[in-house]
């Protein structure tokens, strides 16, 4: 009994001491003038941010040069059945399916067309299909947890999947991260790139999250979290969510980029 108490006690201590990390930076944020919308490279709740970003000055490159080395991608290149989730293997996935679509448009509200939209996520067991990720939960054969789309003529993406798990990682004591779906989206070549995530709505781990939490202007993590539109749930079939990207302004969706994450 006494040894349960300790281990009782020494996670709640960690705890606290994490929620105590995220609030005095919070309380730092409020005392100061400036907005601070991107995820922080040195946020000390995050552990390993401190050793996921640049220390020395970036290398200056010719961009004529790299575009003539990169990858180049057109419409022939990406299906539209890469945009569903639920039917790249035999049998269907288990969990809750369900559709996300949103428009991708620049600063000033325009659409932006033919961008390349790729996501990745945890199954619905909260576990990646992929060799580091050994925590034991389930796989699922019929679900890879990859997709891309190119959008259409009004910025508009769309994928069918199923809502992913939350996941343990290893950044403190029984620590987990809140369900979420990677974005990728590239210009117009390789060397033009923004990732970020998507969460879902009323997640009660938000306020655990050393990720969600090191973007410290509360308006711009909430322009992380999707809505749910009824008008994209089908009947019988899929919940639906809604999550536009602004790629430009002040009011540009964050990037994950600048810090790094845990898969």
């Amino acid at each position: 009994m006494g040894t349960t108490n300790q281990h009782a006690d020494s996670a709640a201590a960690s705890q606290a001491e994490l929620s105590a990390e995220i609030a005095a930076i919070e309380s730092a944020y409020r005392a100061s003038d400036h907005e601070e919308t991107q995820p922080r490279l040195d946020y000390p709740p995050y552990r390993s941010s401190l050793l996921r970003h640049p220390t020395k000055a970036l290398q200056l490159a010719d961009p004529e040069t790299i575009e003539r080395w990169a990858p180049c991608f057109g419409e022939r290149d990406v299906s539209s059945l890469e945009a569903d989730l639920t039917i790249q293997h035999v049998g269907e996935p288990i969990g809750e399916r369900t559709v996300v679509t949103g428009r991708v448009v620049d600063g000033d509200g325009r659409p932006v067309r033919r961008q390349l939209v790729e996501i990745w996520q945890a199954n619905a067991g909260g576990r990646y299909m992929h060799q580091r990720d050994q925590h034991p939960a389930p796989l699922d054969p019929a679900f890879t947890g990859v997709g891309r789309c190119l959008t259409d003529d009004e910025g508009t993406y769309r994928f069918t999947t199923i809502k992913p798990g939350p996941y343990p990682w290893k950044n403190h004591h029984n620590a987990w991260r809140p369900a979420h779906i990677h974005f990728s989206l590239f210009g117009t070549d390789f060397t033009q790139r923004m990732i970020t995530q998507m969460y879902f709505p009323g997640d009660p781990l938000f306020a655990l999250d050393p990720i969600y939490q090191s973007i410290t202007d509360a308006r711009a993590r909430e322009r992380l979290v999707a809505t749910y539109d009824h008008d994209v749930t089908t009947h019988e079939w899929a919940t639906g969510y809604r999550w536009d990207i602004v790629l430009t302004g002040s009011h540009r969706t964050p990037h994950e980029d600048d810090l790094g994450d845990d898969h």
